[in-house]
């Protein structure tokens, strides 16, 4: 009896093992078929993809070694010429130094006005529906749109912000806001803080999902709400907070719009940025090879940027 359960035995380990390799089979099977539908949704994207990207960062490259104009003819080859001539240009560190000041200007309100008004709104407030509208309104408008009128606001003579100042009695406080550096600086950080409804959107969808429980411990222990704040809330949402500053830091260096059409860069270029700057040599002055380069090296930039929030994301997880 004994020897003949031993005989059985390997058949019947060797027939619950045949469905086993069954469904793995059907499993791969599918998974081949989903992936074969995936790519062919995809490549149409793809190709857009492939045409519009990839080819303009082949052009990129290859005209940042040249000396041309829009013309394109007459290219003479001048090698890392351009690319020299960038790094040393005073004007181009200066817009990268404002990209990066815009940023950190952007990170900072994102991360205190912006994380404030998504928890008050999460809080359930009146009205909270017409809040989020108006907070995600600007950021909803086409930014050339908004900063236009914004621009048109600070003029100097017919601006409504000076013709409301000498309206009320207080002329002397109007000035040429776009016209000095300072004036200037703040209305574009006035600008960036009307965009904080994104940072705002990315909170509230995550506070949706947040622990309550770890809130109603805190305030059964007796927590206030500048702590429920600082020591619970904030700490909580720090996946969050990363998203945000890669979000923000990338979009400034996207934020031309911002820039040329409410203080085009001026006073002299004083707060232009690496946009504004790649625009005027490009169109400006028609130094196409100088502006490829410029623009390579932006990205190289930007990628950088991505990389190391990459890298530090990896090392946090």
């Amino acid at each position: 009896m004994t020897s003949t359960t031993s005989r059985n035995a390997p058949v019947a380990a060797a027939s619950g093992t045949r469905p086993a390799r069954a469904g793995q089979s059907r499993r791969t099977r599918h998974r081949g078929r989903a992936l074969g539908t995936a790519l062919l949704f995809l490549t149409p994207l793809l190709l857009i993809y492939a045409v519009y990207y990839l080819y303009a960062f082949g052009f990129l490259a290859a005209t940042s070694t040249t000396r041309t104009t829009l013309s394109f003819s007459e290219a003479t080859d001048v090698g890392w010429e351009n690319f020299h001539l960038v790094l040393t240009d005073a004007v181009f560190i200066r817009s990268v130094a404002n990209n990066l000041l815009f940023a950190a200007v952007s990170i900072a309100v994102a991360l205190t006005l912006g994380f404030f008004l998504a928890v008050v709104l999460a809080s359930g407030v009146r009205l909270r529906r017409f809040f989020y509208a108006v907070f995600l309104l600007p950021s909803l408008i086409p930014l050339s749109l908004f900063a236009t009128v914004f621009g048109r606001m600070l003029e100097t003579r017919d601006g409504a912000v000076n013709a409301t100042l000498r309206t009320v009695g207080l002329g002397a406080l109007s000035q040429d806001w776009l016209g000095e550096s300072g004036p200037a600086y703040a209305a574009l950080f006035v600008l960036l803080v009307y965009l904080v409804g994104l940072p705002i959107m990315y909170y509230t969808s995550d506070l949706s999902t947040a622990n309550t429980a770890v809130l109603e411990s805190a305030l059964l222990d007796g927590a206030n709400t500048g702590q429920m704040y600082r020591l619970i809330l904030f700490p909580l949402l720090r996946n969050t907070h990363k998203t945000v500053i890669l979000s923000v830091l990338l979009g400034s260096f996207r934020a031309f719009d911002m820039v040329f059409f409410s203080t085009k860069g001026d006073p002299g270029g004083r707060t232009g940025i690496t946009g504004t700057y790649v625009y005027n040599a490009m169109l400006g002055e028609g130094r196409v090879g100088y502006a490829s380069a410029a623009a390579v090296v932006v990205l190289v930039i930007a990628l950088a940027v991505s990389a190391i929030h990459l890298v530090i994301q990896r090392k946090g997880q």
